[in-house]
């Protein structure tokens, strides 16, 4: 069965979120001392002083599907460590792939599907093995108040309507046909964009009927769509894995950073913004 989902219970999923944020700040701050002192050995002198505290700017590529909680995560962590700054670079994960593989200077790639990360572990750009942290699951965005009735993936066939999905080379484009080929249907959207923020915006801006995009997505925005969950988007969870890049100016960091994602404050800031358990 399918079904809408309400804007109370948006409301009380952005409450959830917020309040488990703070937590996670609150948490991560206190045990800050343990953090440091699990940083050590560093090679690159940026990452860390002579007594083994972090320091430096840490550059994150992510999808963008991570925006909200990676950036919960990043103050957090800029809490935990004074003397770093996180800065993030959020896209499409085939885009930041190609750009790590270009020789854009980043830390740390965390990425919306195996399939783009194995573009950057296949270049040996990667430093070890990526690891999988958090899991997500698809979701269509209507206009509020979902004024087309829409209550399944098949009805965004319906003529007139106007669809937008991601590009089929970004994990949520390609996670969308796979649901859309689970369901034997075929559509046409008036677009495909580049990233699922880009895909999400267009419902928000009234560009555009419904996208499908990921429930994370459809919980950050509120009220400014309604959601509708359809049993196909089971047969297309994407893997999210995470990697210190081979080349990472503040690798010491960068790994801090990662520990802090897989960490149980980590997930409860992720969970809490809709992303499944890895």
């Amino acid at each position: 069965m399918t079904r809408s989902v309400r804007r109370t219970r948006r409301t009380r999923r952005t409450l959830q979120v917020t309040g488990a944020g703070a937590a996670a700040l609150l948490a991560l701050s206190a045990c800050s001392s343990s953090d440091d002192s699990t940083s050590a050995k560093s090679d690159a002198p940026a990452s860390a002083s002579a007594s083994g505290k972090l320091s430096g700017d840490v550059t994150v590529f992510a999808a963008a599907s991570l925006k909200e909680s990676f950036e919960t995560l990043g103050k957090a962590f800029e809490k935990a460590h004074p003397g770093t700054k996180v800065t993030f670079s959020f896209g499409g994960s085939d885009a930041l792939a190609a750009s790590i593989t270009g020789g854009a200077p980043a830390d740390v790639f965390a990425s919306a599907s195996p399939k783009t990360m194995k573009i950057v572990t296949d270049a040996g750009d990667a430093s070890g093995t990526p690891a999988t942290f958090v899991r997500n699951q698809l979701e269509i965005a209507t206009l509020p108040g979902n004024p087309d009735k829409v209550a399944s993936l098949k009805d965004l066939t319906k003529s007139g309507l106007k669809v937008v999905l991601c590009d089929k080379a970004v994990p949520c484009g390609a996670a969308a046909q796979k649901a859309l080929d689970a369901g034997k249907l075929k559509l046409t959207p008036v677009s495909y964009e580049e990233d699922v923020k880009a895909a999400l915006n267009k419902v928000v801006l009234k560009e555009a009927d419904a996208a499908v995009v990921y429930k994370t997505d459809v919980q950050a925005a509120g009220d400014k769509v309604e959601g509708v969950e359809f049993p196909e988007a089971a047969d297309a969870i994407n893997d999210y894995p995470i990697t210190v890049l081979k080349d990472a100016p503040n690798a010491e960091a960068a790994k801090a950073f990662i520990a802090l994602v897989q960490s149980t404050e980590g997930q409860k800031v992720l969970n809490a913004a809709g992303f499944l358990k890895p």
